[in-house]
């Protein structure tokens, strides 16, 4: 009989219908493929039911998460290899489906099934978020999303993000460090707002505290910042307090819906607004517009898919929402702009920063990689695990421009029309 691996390659060749461009390593011992190719490590028989009864992204997630499968190698380089046999096929593997009409195919995958073992699904890993796929976001949903991403440790989330404890794309020159590149990131967006002393600035979305701290520090301004963590709440309040910028700082737990102390005279939305969803987006621009004094500005910077022919047709990656980010949705950045428009705001300009998020992303993988035991022992090996693969496979996503990220500058302009704004908008003066 064949060892594992040759016919565990053999058999996915036969089903997938092209050639496996990574190496497998079975749980045997046997190896086949390449010799100088990263390795796909599949532990045990459990993998291969995994991702049998859940062809496609979510069964390699499964087995990747839970440990029975693994990669040996250069991850990016794994990823990017497999993309075109998995995640470029759909989730739901309709060209899979459709094969098994070839009685070949059939017949390899009786075979897969064989070799797989018992036929019984094997339960989704602890860390899967399963509930129905309805994109409420409700209060209640939203907080609970929130939480699932957020409250898994500051700790866990020193380790990947460094001391700048800024969970967003920086704004890199060649030769900086992740801390310098945050840094300028945050001057950036004070600079776009025009922040100045004796202003007051809404944070939505606050996160561990740094725009706010950076705000009042640097520019004298006085700052609420909102988040729907409890956990990063904490945190920023702490790193507040030691900064002794109490009287300038105050971070609550709220929802930016139930803000209802404005005027301010900016808001800053840094990483937030792909949790809103779609069906509450003008809501929330919306509720932001109401926020802003006449001329005041916000910048929203968001994480940005590339459009599709039917737009009706777009569905949430399985993987980010069992995973990663809960109800969280992404849009093409000509919908952002029209929904923002729609709630009255006039925008006026729009910056593409994705070069910037790919990097950003790999230092964090190399910093999870770089303290991973300690990473583990902090969450769990199949939270790790988790967030390494998203932060890789997002790498990638930015890298081929799958997915964007943009900053874009919007005014509550005035009746009188005047913006406040410089004719050269790019330098930035005030």
């Amino acid at each position: 009989m064949a060892d594992a691996a040759s016919r565990l390659r053999s058999l996915a060749e036969q089903v997938l219908g092209a050639a496996l461009p990574v190496r497998i390593r079975a749980w045997d011992g046997s190896q086949a493929g390449p010799p100088d190719a990263p390795a796909l490590v599949v532990r045990n028989r459990r993998a291969l039911r995994r991702m049998l009864f859940k062809p496609g992204e979510l069964g390699l997630v499964r087995a990747w998460v839970s440990g029975d499968l693994d990669i040996e190698g250069d991850l990016y380089a794994t990823l990017d290899a497999m993309a075109g046999l998995v995640w470029e096929r759909g989730e739901d593997a309709r060209g899979l489906v459709e094969s098994l009409r070839d009685p070949a195919v059939r017949a390899a995958a009786r075979e897969l099934l064989k070799l797989a073992g018992p036929p019984i699904p094997p339960a989704p890993p602890g860390e899967e978020v399963r509930r129905p796929r309805r994109h409420l976001h409700t209060r209640r949903t939203d907080r609970r999303a929130i939480s699932h991403h957020y409250d898994v440790g500051n700790d866990f989330y020193e380790i990947v993000l460094g001391p700048s404890m800024v969970y967003s794309c920086a704004y890199w020159e060649d030769g900086g460090t992740l801390e310098t590149a945050q840094r300028d990131k945050l001057e950036l967006v004070c600079a776009k707002l025009g922040l100045r002393e004796g202003q007051r600035l809404l944070d939505v979305g606050c996160g561990w505290g740094s725009m706010a701290i950076h705000a009042a520090r640097e520019h004298g301004v006085s700052v609420v910042g909102v988040t729907l963590s409890q956990e990063q709440a904490a945190y920023a309040r702490k790193r507040v307090a030691d900064e002794g910028l109490t009287d300038r700082v105050e971070i609550r737990v709220q929802d930016y819906r139930d803000v209802t102390d404005g005027p301010f005279d900016a808001i800053s939305s840094i990483g937030m607004a792909e949790h809103v969803g779609a069906e509450r987006y003008l809501e929330y621009a919306t509720q932001l517009y109401g926020l802003l004094r006449p001329g005041g500005r916000l910048l929203n910077h968001q994480i940005g898919r590339r459009p599709q022919r039917d737009e009706s047709a777009y569905e949430v990656d399985r993987f980010i929402d069992a995973y990663v980010f809960p109800d969280g949705e992404l849009a093409p950045i000509g919908t952002t702009v029209t929904q923002l428009e729609r709630a009255g705001f006039e925008v006026r300009d729009v910056e593409s920063l994705r070069e910037h998020y790919a990097r950003t992303l790999r230092r964090w993988v190399a910093n999870l990689e770089g303290d991973w035991e300690r990473a583990v022992r902090l969450t769990s090996p199949g939270r790790a695990r988790v967030w390494r693969l998203y932060m890789a496979a997002s790498a990638l996503a930015f890298e081929h421009n799958r997915i964007g990220v943009n900053q874009v500058l919007a005014v509550r302009t005035p009746e009188s029309g005047a913006s406040g704004l410089p004719l050269r908008t790019r330098t930035w003066n005030t």
